[in-house]
């Protein structure tokens, strides 16, 4: 085993696109063989995916009486997934320390550069659905004009009807069930499972970082819809890697999962279309400096990021 460069020789190494793996940064003894890290990462996917089923199909539990207490019960099985998986990558990953920082550190679990964490990913990804925002802002800008024509112009009572209207949907938001599933359990033991489980093993396993961007959303889809969530994954993969924060691939999945599918062009409104391209300019141009490591972990004495930006405790 090999010295534990210094912390400024670490992040240089970085930089140049030169940095070791995590078993050669920060562990002491072996570390994860790459067939131990792919095997484990497959049982994980397969076991996320198998555990939303098991109630129905190998308890034969009877079927809820409600879709909301199915849901329910969907919920505690992905939460009984997501810590099956932590506990069963904390285990393999030969870490140096056991603490329950060096722990939440690895899965990027991390109170520093929180709001670099959310606003800069979710700038990132929002340049993507450009032209999305821009349509869906034409289509409240309608809708809102129609609400006020048809309710007798801008008047005090209409403001405080609308308000009024808002105020109840967003409460009936906040009470949907299947909001509460696309918004905030799945993003977040998703991404537990799929990024802060699985590329910690990976990449300890000896795999070189662009192979785990692409080979991780393949476990991610074993058991779920190909294609978009390969290209996603890849995304998430590469925010939670450059970053070493988990907040970063969490806002990012549950804004792509509020705005579906980006809209490229939309007919009649050539706006839409200009604002596609320029979304997408935008974010091949600021990809590279919006995810700089050194945006998420400039502070190089006492660093608790798995991926070696620093030497650690």
């Amino acid at each position: 085993m090999e010295e534990i460069p210094s912390s400024p020789k670490i992040i240089s190494m970085i930089y140049n696109s030169e940095w070791k793996s995590l078993s050669q940064l920060k562990m002491d003894g072996g570390g994860v063989s790459k067939a131990v890290a792919v095997v484990a990462c497959a049982a994980m996917a397969l076991f996320y995916v198998a555990i939303l089923y098991a109630p129905t199909l190998i308890l034969r539990l009877p079927p809820p009486p409600s879709f909301k207490n199915f849901m329910i019960r969907r919920f505690i099985c992905a939460a009984i997934s997501s810590v099956v998986s932590v506990v069963v990558s904390a285990l393999l990953l030969p870490m140096k320390s056991r603490e329950a920082s060096s722990l939440l550190g690895v899965y990027g679990i991390r109170m520093d550069h929180i709001w670099q964490a959310v606003i800069f990913p979710l700038t990132l990804t929002a340049l993507m659905y450009g032209g999305s925002l821009v349509l869906k802002s034409l289509l409240l800008m309608s809708a809102l004009r129609e609400h006020m024509n048809f309710g007798g112009g801008l008047s005090f009572n209409n403001i405080k009807n609308l308000s009024e209207e808002i105020v109840a949907c967003s409460r009936s938001i906040a009470s949907d069930v299947l909001v509460w599933r696309t918004y905030v359990v799945a993003p977040l033991t998703e991404e537990l499972v799929f990024r802060a489980c699985m590329l910690p093993l990976l990449l300890c396993g000896g795999f070189q970082k662009s192979t785990v961007i692409f080979l991780c959303p393949i476990f991610f889809s074993l058991g779920l819809q190909l294609g978009y969530t390969v290209v996603f994954g890849s995304y998430a993969s590469f925010l939670f890697i450059q970053t070493g924060h988990f907040l970063a691939p969490l806002v990012a999945h549950a804004f792509c999962n509020f705005m579906g599918l980006p809209v490229l062009v939309a007919r009649g409104k050539g706006i839409v279309s200009v604002a596609s391209v320029a979304g997408i300019v935008g974010f091949l141009w600021l990809l590279s400096p919006m995810t700089h490591p050194e945006l998420y972990n400039d502070r190089t004495d006492n660093c608790v990021c798995w991926q070696g930006y620093c030497s650690g405790n």
